[in-house]
């Protein structure tokens, strides 16, 4: 019997239109001989799934059911393609986990943890992981200009706590920018982190549980043609994405151990890619992403084909660790 995937994108996010892309990537490469795949796109005006002739049938909410024609399909397993809320901070999770349905993300609690930059930073500061020095601000409190720049420095960035592909972020050169940058992530967030410059390599690094297994993906160095990897480096080509990354072995080990130790300490299962700043060898964390980019150039599925596994490979292998878990 063939088993029903729901393949969740999209999202309440400004990365739902991302998200879509990188839905509609699992859509294309999960096997069809294996799997009944139908594409559910959550938004905060409607949950639809779309069948192949992309006609729009409500989800019940109940239950995570639909009714196409005369028929009502119930779903064996979802693949959860949302980056951002509701599906990267954990809220998708626990109504999953309320309905015993397995998905193929992280756990609820995992979710929320790293989707909040803070909180993350906080939790792994005692394991010896290094970081930068950081400043929090929450909408509606004073903003003391000189004490943060006296605690962070200058350059620094502000960020949206609870944010991904780069909203809500500023580099900010000058005491007379920092205003401003602050009012550009309060538009995303009502939650701020703002942090010190580091000055060394970005890397990016996958780490995933593959066939039963805990698996460190072939490093991704990060060579932005702008002032830093935001969203037009990102996703417009102003940036070079070197897979495997061009630093030394030692390196290399050095922020394998540590985004091995993250996943395994936090209790992370399926996809993550975590952001280090190598400085003199030694790996900074940035942050920890639970659902990443799945499109064909996002960095994650580079990272998977640089080891030998196909999009088709990696996407089922998320699926059935799901449904092992269960």
């Amino acid at each position: 019997m063939k088993l029903n995937i729901a393949i969740i994108m999209g999202g309440y996010s400004s990365e739902h239109q991302i998200s879509l892309l990188s839905g509609q990537n699992v859509y294309k490469h999960l096997s069809k001989e294996r799997y009944n795949l139908f594409r559910v796109i959550i938004s905060t005006k409607k949950w639809a799934c779309l069948d192949d002739a992309d006609r729009e049938y409500p989800i019940d909410r109940s239950d995570f059911s639909v009714q196409i024609e005369d028929e009502k399909i119930s779903f064996h397993c979802v693949f959860n393609a949302i980056h951002g809320s509701p599906g990267e901070d954990g809220l998708m999770q626990a109504y999953f986990e309320l309905l015993n349905l397995p998905q193929t993300s992280c756990g609820y609690y995992q979710a929320a943890l790293t989707f909040n930059k803070r909180d993350l930073l906080s939790v792994l500061k005692p394991y010896g992981v290094k970081m930068a020095k950081s400043y929090y601000l929450n909408q509606g409190e004073e903003i003391e200009k000189d004490e943060i720049l006296r605690k962070v420095g200058l350059p620094c960035f502000v960020k949206a706590n609870r944010a991904g592909s780069s909203f809500g972020i500023t580099k900010v050169h000058k005491a007379e920018e920092l205003a401003k940058g602050i009012e550009h992530a309060f538009k995303e967030d009502t939650e701020i982190i703002i942090e010190s410059f580091l000055k060394g390599t970005e890397v990016s690094v996958g780490v995933i549980t593959y066939k039963g297994k805990t698996t460190v993906l072939p490093i991704t160095e990060i060579v932005s043609e702008n002032d830093f990897f935001d969203y037009e480096a990102k996703y417009q080509g102003k940036s070079q994405e070197i897979t495997p990354a061009r630093i030394s072995e030692k390196e290399k080990k050095a922020v394998t151990q540590i985004a091995t130790m993250v996943y395994k300490t936090l209790g992370m299962k399926g996809y993550t890619r975590s952001e280090f700043i190598l400085i003199d060898g030694v790996p900074h964390m940035l942050e920890m992403n639970t659902t990443p980019g799945l499109t064909e150039k996002s960095i994650l599925p580079q990272q998977a084909l640089a080891a030998g596994i196909s999009l088709a490979e990696l996407f089922e292998s998320a699926v059935k660790e799901a449904l092992e878990e269960n």
